[in-house]
């Protein structure tokens, strides 16, 4: 699995570990889970970088609709994972 560092604006540096990830109309999104061995809490992340950053730039999906949507595809993509 690969393990990306999220930098929030505000508190420590987090280490998230990539599920899956996907593109939606023409946004990449990824699916990121806070423990790689045990059920974690995931999180649904929108690559939010513009073409001069030289490291992609995720924001969490916070838009209920949104989130919705792409819950839903992840969880088709990943028939053995339950997302709520």
């Amino acid at each position: 699995m690969e393990k990306i560092v999220f930098n929030p604006d505000e508190g420590e540096p987090v280490e998230l570990f990539v599920l899956e990830q996907t593109m939606i109309g023409g946004v990449n999104y990824i699916l990121v889970t806070d423990s790689e061995e045990d059920d974690g809490e995931a999180f649904i992340m929108r690559d939010v970088s513009s073409p001069e950053d030289s490291e992609a730039v995720y924001e969490p999906v916070e838009d209920d609709t949104e989130l919705e949507a792409v819950a839903d595809v992840f969880a088709k993509m990943l028939d053995d994972v339950d997302l709520i």
